[in-house]
């Protein structure tokens, strides 16, 4: 136990990913010197900035320097308890060690979220493909599974937008509120294939249907994305969901194309024109952002998954319910037959691999 002691104490000094303690250790105390001065509540949304920044940062510094602390007092009582030959101990000294070491895990696993705005709030959007009755079905699975992962992790989920289809759905826009909620969800965008034996087909024979994925992040007014009146266009129309008479009597939804990028937007679920603009032009900056990031770094295909056909040769996970039972992610290669659990909102490890994956591209 002393040498995974050892290794624990190195790594919690420097666990790797985008994590520098030095580096966040010296903003904390510019932060905090400058809420001391005088003249810092004379600008009261900068210093709100201000203490926000401050908060987040310490709420990620604070659990390592903790951890490291917890670390060092272990191996103290480690080495006393073999300088008393002490047995009665060994139990609690493991327990102790096994519950920092999942600690350090959960910890380094956020610190593989370093990307500018991953611990922003999430925009999810999920659009059924080829496979008609079946895609739509298909895409109402994924909504759950999606909706079953947020609660896991105490994130609200707001539809901005659904729409409805014969057997499940044909779209739907989703905000997920909570931190480090694109992040996660940023390594799910793409393609998603379903293999199964279809419960629409009186044959009962087995049936391939996808639906895509798209996430980005919810841009907050410290990021500047210029959105033109002239580069617009706002279109309105009957709503065409759930939701009453009153909601189709007039032309509540709203539909926004961006007109240089060609990026669509829509919402219909509120009553109000307003509110469903307000949502679709706040879903237009996320995907701009998004676009205009992609292209900055020339890497559009990597990013902009759903502008590929939803079809063969585009998914990135399958998930096959017959003849066996597997969900395969196809760029990590991380798979496991529990797909019932997966459907449950299961999908922490396949995030985790993923987000593994993404920083040794990036150090390699």
């Amino acid at each position: 136990m002393n040498r995974a002691l050892n290794r624990s104490r190195a790594r919690s000094s420097r666990p790797g990913g985008a994590f520098d303690p030095e580096k966040l250790g010296t903003e904390i105390g510019q932060l905090e010197n400058s809420t001391a001065t005088q003249d810092f509540w004379q600008n009261r949304d900068n210093a709100e900035k201000i203490l926000s920044r401050l908060k987040r940062l310490k709420e990620r510094f604070e659990p390592w320097q903790k951890l490291k602390a917890e670390i060092e007092e272990l191996e103290e009582l480690f080495r006393l308890a073999g300088e008393t030959q002490d047995e009665a101990v060994e139990g609690e000294l493991t327990r102790s060690f096994d519950e920092i070491s999942g600690r350090f895990e959960r910890l380094q696993m956020l610190e593989l979220l370093g990307d500018e705005l991953d611990d922003s709030h999430a925009i999810l959007t999920i659009h059924a493909g080829a496979g008609g009755t079946e895609a739509c079905d298909w895409a109402g699975m994924l909504l759950r599974m999606y909706t079953r992962w947020a609660e896991r992790h105490g994130y609200a989920v707001e539809t901005l937008d659904l729409l409805v289809a014969e057997g499940g759905v044909k779209s739907v826009t989703l905000q997920v509120t909570g931190d480090y909620a694109h992040g996660y969800l940023k390594g799910e965008t793409g393609v998603h294939r379903l293999v199964r034996i279809s419960p629409f087909d009186a044959n009962a024979r087995r049936h391939t249907s996808f639906a895509s994925v798209y996430a980005s992040p919810v841009i907050d007014d410290e990021v500047t994305v210029v959105i033109r009146p002239e580069d617009i266009r706002i279109d309105t129309y009957r709503s065409q969901g759930a939701g009453g008479q009153k909601v189709n009597k007039t032309d509540s939804a709203v539909r926004i194309t961006h007109l240089a990028t060609g990026i669509v937007v829509q919402c219909q679920n509120e009553r109000s024109q307003y509110k469903n603009k307000a949502n679709a032009m706040k879903v237009l900056r996320s995907r701009l952002y998004e676009h205009l990031k992609t292209e900055k770094e020339k890497e559009n295909a990597k990013f902009l998954q759903e502008k590929k056909d939803i079809s063969w040769g585009n998914q990135i996970r399958s998930y096959v319910f017959q003849p066996y039972t597997m969900v395969k992610d196809h760029r990590t290669k991380h798979e496991t037959g529990n797909i019932q659990a997966v459907m449950d909102g299961g999908i922490d490890e396949f995030i985790e691999e993923y987000l593994k994956l993404a920083w040794a591209s990036k150090a390699s």
